[in-house]
């Protein structure tokens, strides 16, 4: 189920037809959330435009201004990083457009959470490569959730970051072995990670307290996949979710699964018949 913050029920497209949809960002996750949409593979839903590092584009690829799109499109996809959502989504969201954003690590800055969240487009929140999501959410919204830890493993070289110094960057690529690099608040993991920590962030807004998580990031030259283990710990009982991603063959940074979870979500909104939530 898609994380998401509604103040009235979803609707499809304002003009009564297809839910039309912007893609922001057009790379391995944009591009083929975009082309499904343009080819018609999603029933009650249609490319409106794209916006990317070369311009905006309508579904036609005439070139046409960032408020063109907004006027052309019932709800924005996301997919571009957390620079590009702190510049366009508060833009979309104060023209009174939906936002499903996938880089929902920027949601650590609280500004840019507050700007995104004061409509009148409602936000929306994808769940991305992660699983188990909707469970928490309902023991969070039932009062019984006590914790959350959730655990990300990754290859030494996808942790490097600009602010590590020259001796934590070789220290970290010479690891042998599982090796706890960073642990702390949602937040803090994923201001240090913004690239590869959107997870710990998802699983804070289904929390709804991120108190209650902690989120611990390790470099593990054995890990052949993108790792994640959600532990639980709830009145209602215990869970544990383990998820374990292929990377995109376009991105490594990013799990193939994505753009199908975008492509599901935007079905979800368009008004799928039948649909868990």
């Amino acid at each position: 189920m898609t994380l998401t913050h509604l103040r009235h029920p979803a609707t499809a497209s304002a003009q009564g037809g297809p839910l039309r949809v912007a893609v922001l960002g057009h790379g391995s996750i944009g591009r083929p959330v975009a082309d499904a949409l343009k080819s018609g593979n999603v029933d009650g839903a249609a490319l409106a435009a794209v916006v990317d590092s070369h311009g905006t584009q309508d579904a036609a690829g005439e070139s046409i201004t960032f408020a063109q799109a907004t006027e052309l499109a019932d709800l924005f996809v996301e997919a571009a990083g957390q620079n590009v959502l702190a510049e366009f989504g508060p833009r979309v969201v104060a023209a009174g457009v939906d936002l499903l954003v996938l880089s929902i690590g920027a949601l650590a800055d609280e500004r840019l959470h507050e700007q995104l969240f004061g409509g009148p487009g409602r936000l929306y929140l994808s769940t991305g490569a992660i699983g188990g999501l909707d469970l928490i959410r309902a023991v969070a919204d039932g009062g019984t959730l006590d914790k959350i830890c959730i655990e990300t493993y990754k290859q030494p070289r996808t942790l490097v970051q600009d602010w590590m110094d020259d001796q934590q960057r070789a220290e970290l690529l010479e690891v042998t072995g599982r090796t706890e690099v960073l642990r702390g608040t949602p937040q803090r993991i994923a201001t240090a990670f913004p690239k590869s920590a959107n997870v710990a962030m998802a699983v804070a807004m289904a929390a709804g307290d991120p108190a209650k998580v902690e989120a611990v990031v390790f470099a593990d030259p054995e890990c052949s996949l993108t790792s994640n283990e959600i532990t639980v710990q709830s009145r209602t009982g215990s869970y544990l979710f383990q998820i374990r991603n292929l990377p995109s063959r376009d991105n490594p940074a990013s799990s193939g699964v994505v753009p199908f979870a975008v492509l599901r979500a935007i079905q979800d909104l368009a008004g799928r018949r039948e649909t868990l939530i």
